[in-house]
């Protein structure tokens, strides 16, 4: 008897044991994960000079870029969330300093990391190959700097010394309701708009894809955050009072496409006439020789889009 009671005492932990490791496993697709991406051969070979970063100087990152996809999809496999965050060698050595941590330890990359799922650079994984999710999470990182780099000039612009309004209040504002007319005046199609401004440090450019149906009842379809990217420059164009321009390229069934253009000239949004929209859209903007204009592209003027009256 004594034996039989050890053994159903043995066979009770046993089966306790395995309730429990499901539980931990079932939680575990719970809780979502981040895996840090280093974005290209010169940003991997500088973590490479890492004793415990798993890889060394004689690895290559094509062989990097393959265990990191083998990793996202095992991950994606037992159903747990993933997103990938943009690892830059110089950010970390930099967190590393300020607080006062050794860069050469897996807890060190891995509380990093941590920390840029809640302000970096971070995507989704939804079982994108790795070569295209690579240059994605590069755009990504891309937009958010033009984003905060631009918030930072309307934030830095200060305030009118006439009137006293807050200058990059007052041009965002603009900036917003120039959108609507410039989606508005478009027509119906699909809609490619650009708008490029210089500044002192960065060129700033934002890209914004509207789809319209021509109906006034029915609001345009606007990718993801798009619209606050794209107002915001424009909105540190027209608050900076410097030179930029804006084009669109608009793409509807059974039509050319159509290419209208403004440029932002002392603080407004000016358009442009059909023929300097073609010399704009047919010049190389790295050597300003003339390119050959697409086949089948129509370049028109632009239309009012800024709203009359002074503006700061």
């Amino acid at each position: 008897m004594p034996h039989n009671n050890d053994t159903g005492t043995h066979r009770t932990r046993g089966a306790r044991s395995t309730r429990s490791a499901h539980r931990r496993r079932a939680l575990r697709r719970e809780v979502p994960g981040t895996v840090g991406l280093l974005a290209d051969a010169g940003d991997f070979a500088a973590m490479c000079g890492y004793r415990t970063f798993g890889f060394d100087r004689r690895s290559d990152y094509a062989d990097y870029l393959h265990h990191v996809e083998g990793l996202l999809r095992s991950f994606a496999a037992r159903g747990i969330h993933t997103t990938v965050a943009l690892f830059d060698p110089d950010e970390y050595a930099e967190y590393c300093g300020e607080h006062g941590l050794d860069p050469d330890t897996s807890e060190t990359r891995t509380r990093f990391t941590a920390e840029l799922a809640g302000s970096g650079t971070v995507l989704p994984y939804t079982g994108q190959p790795i070569d295209e999710l690579v240059p994605l999470l590069v755009d990504e990182a891309v937009r958010h700097a033009t984003w905060e780099y631009a918030t930072a000039v309307l934030a830095g612009v200060g305030r009118c010394a006439d009137c006293g309004e807050d200058i990059g209040h007052a041009s965002f504002d603009r900036a917003a309701d120039a959108l609507k007319r410039l989606v508005a005046g478009a027509g119906p199609g699909h809609h490619h708009f650009v708008c490029s401004v210089p500044t002192e440090d960065e060129q700033l450019v934002a890209v914004l894809h509207a789809d319209t149906t021509g109906d006034p009842d029915t609001p345009p379809r606007i990718e993801g955050r798009e619209s606050l990217d794209f107002v915001t420059v424009l909105a540190a164009g027209l608050a900076l009072g410097g030179p930029g321009g804006l084009v669109v390229r608009s793409t509807t069934e059974g039509h050319r496409d159509r290419v209208h253009g403004w440029r932002l000239d002392r603080g407004r949004l000016t358009a442009l006439s059909a023929a300097a929209v073609f010399n704009a859209y047919c010049t190389d903007a790295d050597t300003g020789d003339l390119v050959a204009p697409e086949p089948g592209v129509e370049y028109c003027p632009g239309y009012e889009v800024d709203a009359p009256g002074p503006h700061h």
